[in-house]
């Protein structure tokens, strides 16, 4: 899997003598690891290889919530906290906001382990946090309690992630500090900061959805800077004029595509009427003055997007309620801020000319 934003059709440089054994070496490693995998007798499906797997990783805070423990952080510091997570650490934490997009996740791991056994092209959830290795007995308690496969974790004990996101190959990186979701997005790994919703939702448990704004988001935010800069009429009449001109890539049109691998894979086995993952384009922009160089990027990338939803500037937070998305990814705070106010997960991308315009970050 290769990293989320790099360009399709790229050339690769040739790589080096000391890559190339490097790469050798990793291969000897991860055989002699499989090997000793295999001889554990366990119902476990084995943890895919970086390189094949879609890996998602998830902060602490992104996964469970940590408001509480995070003050105690804030007001008394580092000591007082670890501590508070050793004298709690059989106390269950409670679903934080990519709670439900991970169980998701591994809902649509389960279905492809019964349809294609021995490929390893499936999710692998890495738990990345800045938390020290003392807190990890508390995490570890709370995903077995619900029963999640998490197998690696990264407990960089006050260090930034960011290496780490990258020798892993990242995808997708979720957490909920926007300082460093801003910095993996520099780093050109696909990245969103978790907003919990303020109402309960009920989520489908057969189906993953995700929804995605499109500008700055899927796309560069090319199109959004003549909006901003030059106004709506200037934009419709540059987006007709520009029709049949693909977009450039977004940071999360990797995710996009790694989505659309997996759901060929069910499509193969006759299974589209009944495919585990949806996905939804939730756009501001109005389907007749701009909506056709949209999906004809689409088409020029060979993807495909279930739902299409051009709502002509409209809010979007009535239309995601009906959706019910495990997440929903937009760049700018307002429409995350609509969202999360009726009850919808929103995850927000820090990229592109709108965070000059953002209010809050």
């Amino acid at each position: 899997a290769p990293g989320a934003m790099s360009g399709s059709g790229s050339e690769e440089p040739e790589p080096s003598e000391a890559a190339e054994d490097q790469q050798q070496e990793a291969e000897q490693d991860w055989a002699a690891a499989k090997a000793f995998y295999d001889n554990v007798v366990t119902q476990k499906a084995r943890p895919p290889k970086p390189q094949n797997a879609i890996t998602v990783a998830v902060s602490s805070r992104a996964l469970f919530n940590l408001v509480e423990e995070q003050k105690i952080y804030e007001e008394h510091g580092l000591e007082k906290y670890v501590e508070y997570q050793q004298n709690n650490e059989n106390v269950i934490l409670k679903p934080g906001p990519a709670f439900h997009f991970v169980k998701a996740l591994e809902h649509v791991n389960a279905r492809l382990l019964e349809l294609y056994p021995d490929d390893e092209e499936r999710f692998d959830i890495v738990l990345m946090t800045n938390n020290h290795a003392q807190v990890g007995v508390r995490l570890i308690n709370s995903i077995n309690h619900y029963g999640l496969t998490i197998e690696r974790f990264c407990m960089t004990g006050g260090e930034s992630p960011i290496g780490y996101l990258t020798a892993y190959l990242t995808n997708l990186y979720l957490s909920a500090d926007s300082d460093k979701v801003q910095e993996a997005i520099e780093a050109g790994i696909a990245s969103a900061t978790m907003f919990t919703a303020n109402k309960d939702v009920v989520y489908s448990d057969t189906q993953l959805r995700v929804a995605f704004d499109g500008d700055a988001v899927i796309f560069s935010d090319e199109s959004e800077q003549i909006f901003k800069e030059q106004g709506l009429d200037r934009f419709f009449e540059h987006e007709q004029l520009n029709e049949n001109k693909p977009l450039a890539q977004g940071p999360l049109k990797g995710f996009l595509e790694d989505l659309g691998k997996l759901q060929k894979k069910f499509y193969a086995k006759n299974e589209r009427l009944n495919c585990p993952i949806r996905t939804y384009l939730v756009t501001a922009r109005s389907a007749a003055s701009s909506g056709a160089r949209v999906l004809k990027t689409l088409r020029s990338w060979g993807l495909e997007i279930d739902e299409a939803l051009f709502l002509a500037g409209a809010p979007k937070g009535p239309v995601l309620v009906k959706i019910r998305p495990h997440i929903f990814f937009d760049d700018q705070m307002y429409h995350i801020e609509g969202a999360q106010k009726l009850g919808t997960t929103a995850a927000h991308v820090p990229y592109g000319i709108a965070q000059k315009y953002s209010k809050s970050t």
